[in-house]
């Protein structure tokens, strides 16, 4: 029922029309009232059906207020009004710069709804676009005008489609329009330099009074500036046509093909005189090379009267790019010789490229050869082309019941769910009606005194209702694993992102802006330690740690095959879908009940108690599942919960704190960078003998989990392979960055990427297939690991064997050698390796797991247990394992969330043993209960139902808890390195075979083909665990070949979002994707005879890794350059195109020294 203020109630009290009160919105803006309920338009429900609005609009916010014109004179009346207006179409900057930056600005104007902003048609000369016109609907156009017209007058369109094909995703594409790309003058525009070379010019308005302005090398005037002002509002672009004897492409690079902004691109377009191959003009933009997107006027003028035939051309141009486009080592954006081999690379490809075009039009002679023209081939990166294959080993149903789902292939329980969006997460937990929001103040230096933190202004700002810092603390500030961290900092900070306060305000926005308010006056401390070296340099350790076995430097000493080499790995962000978020819910008598985005509930249990001051048994958390984890919320978490609980205590009202991306980003640790220098001595056949290793770890700023995860690398160094004599040593080096933690598969990726490379050098060396070398050092029955654990079966090497066949290895050797030999800028490149992963947690006393079972009177049965399901499938298969013992269908069972309430003292969900551990828990809580229930099942075909119901009749209790643990232990001396036991309960193995394509020229790949064989041992749900199998591959893809968290020299994270970090996107799958369970395997030390599943698949991605190397050796043979050569993880379009030897990397490779005496822009951990 409408109150007397809804806007269709008129003065008089009767109701008017949807209709009139649309017109009367037009003269005048009613300013919001809260005590209305807000409606949507009814007109929009039929209006924005074609997108087209016949009213304007306008809202007005707290501090914006926003405009939608419908006419071009009232956006020019709207623009005289208020000069310093932001105009947007898809809002799809300056929506960024607001979130993450903070800018806002008083007045927005939405400039979509305008018909003269929106044309879209070809004339003549070219086509018009409209400003506002979505960059979809630009691209489908110029799809249909390039199918209607053959030949060369649509080569500048194709060039537009090309770029609009990888830029960004289809969401903003159909918002974004060419006004906004424009006028953001963004250095890095890909479509910028089409207008630029292609001779495009914009029509402008101002006052009413139009003008048309070339879009040339004079339109960009500096960073993020063009030559129009403030008042002059862009109506549309005019593209020409090309002419005859014009040639034109655009090219892009960037760290992945889809949805990344761009590294370096360009547009070139020649004129030649007509019939001759003679240059009459040459343009050509660059953007990621300055400023602003560029022309270099040397290059362009110099080329003037050149022939394309000329083959020195190419070296004559890359010689005036160099002059022209020079960049310093603390260029923004870094890479600098990276960027400048690119420009000089893709002026190759145009010049291969228009050299065909002219021999195809009979104005050149002489053809191609054969082996360039890979030059100019698009590497294949269509998702949608994509295959697989999955086999696993299929039940035996005359051997199984119906009813009994353990090893049958299943989908996630919550999948529905999942893909619909109803799945609940913390923060879709509803609003209590007295919560407030808080936003942590994070330090911006890495090491330094706090000298003054000033709250005044930030005070002052709508909403604020609270500062929380370290004296607000009840209980105990210091926390932590070791106790060497702090909830708030304690007069100096350690790192950047580091938490020194918390705003407490009444909305999540207005936490996020009074906390940018308070300012925080600091005083350097030195030394800052950012990398490894810093911490060699200055011996900064939290700890050293060694394992020994046999006598390696004295074995090495008589080897008469020695190598000495050096690998680094990179960083990894966790980049869960959800990002670290808490609720903390004060209660009576100091209780608080905790919803966290935990994988470890007793740790956050523990850390809260002791920073409130309170027992263990007043904090509850519960979890009902989290969105991703992979290791960052298993101590991570606390850098939230901790500080909401504070807030939560001190205020006595429920708080909410969800991070943003950004923030989640520079606060929460990430995967240990490692490097690792090391020492091999082999025999002539291959063998290895003796492996001396020194691996640095970059912990960061307190210890966290630094020791197990680096525990982990000294116990699994092996990899897939005997080591009969080892000295490792491990140093966790103390710096001033986050604290790193842990992250799927902690410790083993980093460490079995230096052993491979042990391996592919040895086969260098010696001149042996890689895969011969490997296969001569991998474990065997009868073996034994220099850390005690027996190799008791050939699992490893029937996986090595069923992969090695299955993919077809020697075959595809031999053609991916046959391909390089017929391509000279395209190669590919084939690996074959191998992985053997460790299963149990590294301290002994985490290898224990609880569960609790409840059976209702009704027959259905409540579930609970001690890990987490965060996407892996966990709930799943623990509801699988309980229907076997029950003897009941999986839909009589339900698991709703995981707490501290149900089953104490968790372990973390982590180390891959969760269904190990759980599922005994499970097992025997459930066979408990079946004990109970025999004796009243009178009859074989007695129903469930009836079963309980005659159980709870005689009085039976139906509840039961079940807690297992595995006793196995093991010592180990870490000074001396001598190890008793072992610390592993059994072994996962497996084997894959990548190969991939490399652009030479660009350092871009696509992998072809993968093929994966993975002893799982008997799998509880085939699905989930190739789901799991496919899901990690690709992040250890995303690790060893992607992603890249770069630093500035001081500390400050460079990369804290989806824009500048990047994950891998469905073009980065294997074009073919096979994945194979290892038939006939068991495993009596795990629940049904499975295996661990989680984390040993990630380590098989560096089989992409070794491809890509493979092919940058092959590249390196052409140009005669050495085969054996260092190449760092991960190896990125930068680290690929600088590694490959040629005449322009060469070139560019020592342009740090332009910078001498200059810090760089970004630096490596």
């Amino acid at each position: 029922m409408m109150g007397n203020k809804c806007c269709r109630v008129k003065q008089d009290g009767s109701e008017e029309s949807s209709k009139d009160a649309d017109r009367n919105q037009q003269d005048s803006f009613d300013k919001y009232d809260p005590t209305q309920e807000v409606i949507f338009p009814p007109q929009l429900h039929v209006e924005s059906r074609d997108g087209k609005f016949d009213i304007p609009l306008m809202f007005i916010g707290e501090r914006c207020t926003w405009f939608r014109p419908i006419t071009i004179e009232h956006l020019l009346q709207l623009k005289s009004q208020f000069p310093e207006s932001k105009l947007v179409s898809g809002n799809t900057e300056a929506g960024v710069e607001a979130n993450l930056k903070g800018n806002t600005h008083p007045h927005v104007i939405s400039v979509a709804s305008i018909d003269e902003l929106n044309v879209l048609q070809a004339g003549d000369e070219g086509v018009t676009i409209g400003a506002s016109r979505p960059l979809s609907d630009v691209k489908e156009y110029m799809e249909m005008l390039i199918q209607d017209h053959k030949g060369h007058v649509t080569q500048s369109m194709k060039a537009v489609v090309d770029m609009l094909q990888w830029f960004a995703g289809a969401q903003i594409r159909n918002v974004a329009g060419i006004g906004g790309s424009l006028m953001t003058a963004s250095p890095i525009s890909d479509l910028n330099p089409i207008w630029m070379v292609c001779g495009a010019h914009v029509e402008v308005r101002q006052n009413y009074q139009a003008d048309i302005i070339p879009v040339d090398s004079r339109f960009f005037t500096g960073y993020r500036r063009t030559r129009l002002d403030g008042n002059q509002v862009v109506v549309n672009i005019n593209l020409p046509f090309t002419k005859k004897n014009e040639y034109m492409r655009a090219y892009k690079t960037s760290k992945r093909k889809e949805d990344d902004v761009t590294i370096v691109n360009a547009a070139m377009r020649v004129v030649f005189h007509d019939g001759s191959s003679r240059i009459r003009n040459y343009f050509v933009a660059y953007g990621g090379m300055s400023a602003t997107t560029v022309m270099p006027s040397n290059a362009m003028s110099r080329a003037q009267g050149r022939d394309w035939k000329d083959t020195k051309l190419v070296d004559d141009m890359a010689s005036w790019l160099r002059e022209d486009l020079p960049l310093s080592i603390d260029v923004p954006g870094g890479m600098p010789a990276y960027r400048e081999t690119l420009a000089a690379s893709l002026f190759l490809k145009f010049y291969i490229d228009i050299r065909t075009e002219l021999y195809n039009a009979n104005i050149l002679k002489d053809e191609v050869p054969r082996m360039e023209l890979s030059a100019i081939e698009p590497l294949h990166n269509g998702w949608k082309d994509m295959k697989s294959t999955q086999t696993w080993q299929e039940i035996d149903e005359s051997k199984q019941s119906p009813t009994d789902e353990v090893g049958r292939a299943r989908k996630h329980l919550a999948a529905d769910l999942h893909v619909t969006g109803e799945a609940t997460f913390v923060d879709d937990i509803p609003a209590y009606t007295d919560e407030l929001h808080l936003c942590m103040v994070t330090s911006t230096h890495a090491h330094a005194q706090i000298i003054d933190v000033n709250i005044e202004i930030a005070s002052r700002h709508t909403g604020f209702v609270a500062y929380i810092d370290k004296n607000d603390v009840p209980g105990c500030n210091e926390c932590g694993i070791g106790m060497d961290d702090y909830v708030f900092a304690d007069g100096i900070v350690t790192r950047v992102g580091q938490t020194i306060g918390a705003v407490v305000a009444d909305t999540r926005a207005h936490a996020q802006q009074a906390a940018r308010l308070v300012q925080v006056t600091y005083q350097d401390i030195q030394p800052c330690i950012i990398t490894i070296e810093d911490a060699i340099k200055h011996e900064s350790y939290f700890d050293k740690m060694v394992v020994k076995h046999g006598n390696a430097e004295e074995e090495y000493e008589k080897c008469t095959v020695q190598i000495e080499a050096q690998v680094r790995i990179g960083s990894q962000d966790h980049f869960y879908i959800e990002t670290q978020g808490c609720i903390a819910v004060p209660k009576e008598n100091n209780e608080m009940e905790i919803y966290s985005a935990t994988q470890h509930p007793a740790h956050v249990q523990k850390e809260v108690a002791n920073v409130v001051g309170v027992a263990q048994h007043k904090v509850s958390v519960t979890v009902k599942r989290l969105g991703g984890g992979f290791g960052g919320k298993e101590t991570n978490c606390t850098l939230v919960s901790n500080p909401v609980a504070v807030a939560a205590h001190k205020l006595g009202r429920p708080i909410r704190c969800m991070l943003d991306r950004h923030e989640d980003m520079i606060i929460t640790g990430k995967r240990h960078p490692y490097l690792g220098k090391y020492k091999i001595g082999a025999t002539e056949g291959g063998e290895i003998v003796a492996v001396i290793l020194d691996l640095f770890s970059n912990s960061g700023n307190n210890l966290d989990v630094s020791g197990g995860v680096m525990e982990r690398s000294l116990l699994n160094a092996d990899s897939a392979y005997k080591l009969p004599n080892v000295k490792i040593c491990g140093y966790l080096c103390k710096t001033n960055i986050a604290s790193n933690t842990c992250f799927r598969s902690s410790g083993a990726p980093q460490v079995a990427i230096i052993t491979e490379d042990m391996l592919d050098r040895l086969s260098g060396r010696l001149n042996m297939n890689p895969y011969k070398v490997r296969e001569v050092n991998m474990y065997r029955k009868g073996d034994t690991t220099y850390y005690n654990l027996a190799v008791n079966d050939s699992k490893l090497q029937r996986c090595y064997e069923e992969c090695f066949n299955k993919s077809e290895y020697e075959s595809r050797r031999n053609s991916v050698d046959q391909f390089n030999k017929q391509n000279l800028h395209r190669k590919r490149g084939l690996s074959l390796n191998m992985m053997n992963f460790g299963v149990a947690f590294g301290l002994p006393h985490l290898n224990q797991a609880g569960a609790l079972v409840h059976i209702y009177t009704d027959g259905s049965v409540l579930l609970t247990h001690g890990g987490i399901e965060m996407g892996q499938g966990l709930h799943t298969k623990m509801i699988q394992v309980a229907g076997r013992v029950l003897g009941i269908g999986s839909e009589r069972i339900y698991t709703n969330e995981t707490s501290t309430k149900t089953v104490p003292n968790t372990s973390p969900t982590a180390a891959s043993v969760s269904s190990d551990l759980n599922g005994m828990a499970v097992k025997i809580a459930c066979e408990k209960l079946m004990k109970r229930l025999e004796p009243y099942r009178k009859t074989a075909d007695m129903s469930w139902k009836e079963l309980i119901s005659t159980a709870y009749v005689n009085r039976v209790n139906l509840s039961a808890t079940g807690h297992y643990n595995h006793n196995e232990t093991y010592a180990w001396d870490k000074k001396s390195g001598k190890i008793t036991g072992s610390p592993w309960s059994y072994s996962s193995y497996g084997c894959a075979v990548s190969e991939v394509e490399v652009d030479c020229l660009t350092g871009e790949h696509v992998i072809l083909r993968t093929d994966i064989v993975l002893d799982v041992g008997r799998s509880l749900n085939p699905a989930v665990d190739i789901g799991q199998i496919e899901g990690a591959f690709m992040q250890g893809y995303g690790l060893f070949c992607l992603e890249e968290p770069l630093h500035s020299p001081q500390g400050s994270l460079l990369t804290t979002g989806p824009g500048s970090y990047k994950i891998p996107a469905f073009g980065q799958c294997p074009r073919e994707f096979n994945v194979h369970l290892l038939d006939e395997s068991s495993n009596p030390k795990a629940i049904y005879h499975s295996k661990a599943i989680g984390e040993p698949p990630f380590i098989l991605a560096n089989s992409v890794f070794f491809a890509i190397k493979d092919a940058i050796r092959a590249h390196r043979r052409d140009e005669n350059f050495s085969p054996d050569f260092q190449l760092n993880s991960p190896v990125t379009v930068e680290r690929t195109r600088m590694a490959m030897g040629d005449r322009f990397a060469v070139q560019h490779r020592n342009s740090a020294a332009k910078g001498s005496g200059v810090e760089p822009w970004s630096i490596r951990l």
